[in-house]
């Protein structure tokens, strides 16, 4: 078999022994592919400092019941999608900030149109000015991996989303892997197996678009045929359901928000004594974690609103 690296270099060559339209499609795959063999950087991982919570204690059914089993006694649960319905968690609280994790395995198979999401909001409460914080990892086409799709937005500027997008360095269908949110006064971190891909920071955007009231913590699996692969060019195929995502190891740590006590209450972690709300070490980025949210950006962003001209023709100012 004929191996040769970065297609135009070698189109020529390539072209007499394989054929224009062959070689069109083996160039496309290079570049679309995400699963290379990349070296990751090494980060602290956070997913080590916080409890795990019961899935089946910590959340209830929030719609599509007959597609949620909870597993492992309670610390593990799936979630389908089928013809009939999606089906999503809801966390019993609600929080003023906090770390949110969650270890994830996709499902495996032709996905086009399937989202699965971890992520905050309280929409429930303020459906006019809600906000909300996302991970929301959207489904693949015979040509094309999952991605995953971070997003923010606060007051319901549902219009303004502050959407980013980026192709996985592993397959997310074969083993479970870390979604983490890290949410303060200061920023909100995005991170992928401890990597932080995204820095949204507080005091660099305007304060309506930074999201500031207690949120629910959510987890769903959906139809997002209109949208989620390539505009919606692809819809779900349900020929291939029931559509199953994983969700274990779930980390729930920050200020529980009680409207009927004077103050928030926050969980003081573990006996690590770390704080994610008020904690110096999560005011801002390390050292480290900026060098591998930058090795992350460069290697595997695909799209960001700060590059888009024909959504925001005056750039955000978080953008410069």
């Amino acid at each position: 078999m004929l191996i040769l690296p970065i297609c135009p270099q070698n189109m020529a060559l390539l072209q007499q022994k394989l054929g224009f339209s062959y070689l069109l499609i083996l160039c496309l795959a290079t570049l679309v592919s995400s699963h290379r063999p990349y070296t990751t950087p090494s980060v602290t991982r956070l997913t080590d400092s916080f409890p795990r919570v019961q899935v089946d204690s910590a959340f209830s059914k929030t719609f599509g019941a007959k597609n949620i089993q909870f597993l492992s006694n309670g610390s593990t649960v799936t979630l389908a999608l089928d013809k009939i319905s999606g089906s999503g968690l809801v966390s019993q609280s609600r929080y003023s900030y906090g770390f949110f994790s969650a270890a994830i395995k996709l499902p495996s198979g032709l996905s086009p149109g399937v989202v699965v999401a971890f992520y905050l909001s309280n929409s429930d409460k303020f459906p006019h000015n809600h906000d909300e914080i996302d991970i929301e990892l959207l489904g693949h086409d015979k040509r094309n991996d999952w991605v995953i799709q971070t997003n923010i937005y606060a007051n319901g500027s549902v219009s303004t989303g502050r959407e980013e997008k980026f192709y996985f360095w592993f397959d997310p269908t074969q083993q479970y892997h870390y979604y983490s949110i890290l949410w303060n006064s200061y920023h909100t971190v995005f991170l992928v197996d401890n990597i932080p891909v995204r820095e949204f920071i507080h005091s660099n955007t305007y304060p309506s678009i930074y999201p500031s009231k207690p949120m629910s913590v959510y987890a769903t699996i959906w139809d997002g045929s209109e949208w989620a692969t390539h505009g919606g060019k692809y819809p779900v195929n349900y020929k291939y359901a029931p559509f199953v995502v994983s969700f274990a190891q779930i980390e729930l740590s920050g200020c529980i928000s009680d409207p009927t006590a004077p103050v928030s209450s926050c969980s003081k972690a573990s006996s690590s004594g770390l704080d994610p709300v008020n904690g110096p070490e999560f005011t801002k980025l390390s050292q480290q974690q900026i060098a591998a949210m930058d090795w992350a950006r460069r290697k595997l962003m695909f799209y960001s609103y700060c590059n888009d001209r024909s959504r925001f023709k005056v750039m955000p100012p978080e953008c410069h």
